[in-house]
């Protein structure tokens, strides 16, 4: 009787130990924070040997950057125009302009649409994805996006500030071969970088007054130059 209460005693002892190499493995994993994402992590809040807990804050913050989301909006004007061509959006690819003005070399695709127009700013907000295989982007950053939404065949184009606007209507200054002015009212399509397409109004081929447009009016003479020859005489950008 003796000999087997010594053997369930020593059972006894050895259930213990194993239930104490149990407690220690789980203290020991509680040492050893893992994110449940992949990506780069923020500076850290705690340092090795601090005692850390439920109620201890953040310890630092993960971002997934490859891909990485761009947000961008669209004003309720652009969507409409959009929306009615009937181009799925899925379809465009995305290009990003950096900060410092270059274009990223990775394309992007449209993943998110927001399900509201702000009701603050009349836009909605759209979300692009791009590769960062690089890690080049980082949350933060800013830049500008850009799409081929739409082709013109033949498009007019006239420089921005040639285009004056009178009591919500769009007028261009036009010289005809004997150079005298005639205030021609248009109707304005996309802007192209500094340049306004014109989609009714002139006609191909005419001569428009980009500077002192504001000084002229219908059948004045004047002395036109050529735009490069007249910015680079006044010093202008």
């Amino acid at each position: 009787m003796a000999a087997r209460a010594g053997v369930e005693a020593a059972k006894a002892t050895v259930q213990t130990a194993r239930a104490a190499v149990r407690t220690a493995q789980l203290n020991l994993g509680f040492t050893r924070i893992t994110s449940l994402i992949d990506g780069i992590a923020g500076v850290a809040q705690a340092q090795v040997g601090n005692l850390v807990g439920a109620n201890s804050g953040t310890m630092t913050t993960v971002s997934t950057v490859d891909p990485i989301k761009v947000y961008f909006t669209l004003s309720e004007q652009e969507y409409l125009k959009f929306a009615k061509r009937g181009t799925a959006m899925n379809q465009l690819e995305f290009e990003l302009i950096l900060a410092d003005g270059t274009i990223y070399p990775h394309k992007g695709r449209f993943a998110f649409a927001d399900r509201q127009v702000s009701e603050n700013t009349g836009a909605i907000q759209m979300t692009a994805l791009f590769p960062n295989p690089a890690n080049i982007l980082r949350p933060g950053q800013y830049g500008k996006v850009r799409s081929i939404t739409d082709t013109i065949p033949g498009a007019l184009l006239v420089p921005q500030r040639a285009v004056t606007e009178l009591q919500g209507n769009y007028q261009v200054a036009t010289v005809d071969s004997e150079n005298t002015v005639s205030i021609e009212t248009v109707k304005l399509g996309n802007r192209v970088g500094s340049m306004l397409v014109i989609s009714d109004g002139l006609k191909a081929g005419g001569r428009v007054i980009a500077d002192g447009a504001q000084k002229v009016s219908s059948g004045m003479r004047v002395n036109p130059r050529p735009l490069r020859e007249a910015t680079e005489t006044t010093g202008g950008k």
